[in-house]
């Protein structure tokens, strides 16, 4: 049997663009890609604090350093710019390494800066 858990949250980022007229997905800073530990592509969650909405959506690169968290194609329709959001993605587990398990949370500030307490959150 598998399980399936929180492999890594951005926790209150902050929407830098809604572009209805892309082909879809949410655009996220490479850097901040990297320390979540989420892939191009990666299947995310993506729950808007804003407005209540909630959308499945895959991950696209945004160039590293530019804070750009953007959602693209139809999923735009459900956002503005500066609303605040919470993307997670998944992992399955066996039982034994679901044990174990620590999720990445990487809390962000209203610039779209990585809170200090991130660090302290990984370290378990």
């Amino acid at each position: 049997m598998l399980l399936t858990l929180l492999k890594s949250k951005i926790h209150m980022a902050r929407l830098t663009a809604c572009e209805p007229d892309y082909e879809g997905s949410i655009s996220i800073d490479a850097d901040l890609m990297r320390r979540a530990g989420l892939l191009e592509h990666e299947q995310v969650d993506v729950l808007n604090a804003s407005n209540g909405a909630r959308l499945t959506t895959y991950v696209i690169k945004a160039p590293a350093g530019s804070g750009t968290i953007a959602l693209n194609g139809p999923a735009a329709r459900l956002a503005l710019p500066g609303d605040a959001v919470v993307i997670l993605a998944y992992a399955q587990f066996t039982p034994e390494e679901a044990a174990t398990h620590t999720p990445i949370i990487v809390l962000m500030d209203e610039h779209n800066n990585i809170k200090p307490t991130t660090e302290k959150l990984n370290k378990g």
